[in-house]
């Protein structure tokens, strides 16, 4: 039976990706001196991760983090002119959730979150998901604000520009996966991407879209162009462990 990834829109995410997200935000956010902390972020340090349903909510889990992270600074000064901060109903053991969680509410520009399974709803989601929509025009007013203060299109403006660059270099290097030898031989990989249409080649010199070629070095990991990322990503080889990006 062919096994499927966990397809995510842009209408949110289940509620153990938020938690997750928060658990992996608390550990690399960045922390600020005392005299310029402003938003607080407790300790939850012994609530465990939730366990992930597939490598894809995995991963997605961990772009959130990453993604609330870069707009660390923004984020907070939203919650802070949007009033939504400090709030006394929400601990700030919950701040991490608070913060991811309106990262994207804003990437869904502020659309109501699709419920996806109402057997795993997770109390400290909902909660701190209510709160969010009471205050979502005030939060909406302030990142509005906060992009003609700064002449900004879009948030990608309040990236860091040391981080800008390292997603310029990122985005431009090829694809390396490793073939999981204990679930499949290269011999079936190959099979199975050229039945999706890709195309072996000797070397990335011979690269085009749909292409791929296996490492000269080391014969399990297979590169591809970087173009091909969220396509191959969302590969049931993918869902079942038995490709994994480098």
């Amino acid at each position: 039976e062919k096994r499927t990834v966990t397809q995510i829109e842009k209408n949110g995410y289940p509620d153990s990706i938020y938690m997750n997200a928060a658990k992996v935000f608390q550990g690399i956010h960045t922390e600020k001196n005392t005299d310029r902390m402003l938003v607080r972020y407790g300790d939850n340090s012994e609530s465990p991760m939730m366990p992930f349903k597939d490598e894809h909510s995995r991963r997605v889990s961990y772009e959130l983090a990453f993604s609330a992270l870069k707009y660390q600074d923004l984020l907070e000064q939203i919650l802070l002119d949007s009033s939504a901060y400090p709030c006394y109903s929400i601990p700030d053991e919950l701040t991490s959730l608070l913060v991811v969680m309106l990262y994207d509410l804003q990437d869904r520009k502020f659309q109501e979150r699709k419920i996806f399974d109402k057997d795993k709803l997770v109390a400290e989601v909902q909660e701190v998901g209510n709160y969010l929509y009471r205050y979502i025009t005030k939060l909406a007013a302030a990142l509005a604000r906060c992009r003609i203060k700064h002449d900004a299109l879009s948030i990608e403006y309040f990236v860091p520009e040391t981080i800008w660059k390292q997603e310029q270099r990122a985005s431009a290097l090829p694809v390396c996966v490793w073939i999981n030898t204990l679930k499949i031989s290269l011999e079936d990989v190959i099979k199975d991407l050229e039945m999706k249409g890709l195309t072996k080649v000797e070397s990335v010199s011979d690269f085009d879209h749909y292409t791929f070629a296996v490492d000269q070095h080391c014969h399990d990991v297979l590169v591809f162009p970087s173009s091909l990322r969220e396509e191959l990503l969302n590969l049931d080889l993918f869902a079942d462990c038995k490709l994994l990006l480098q």
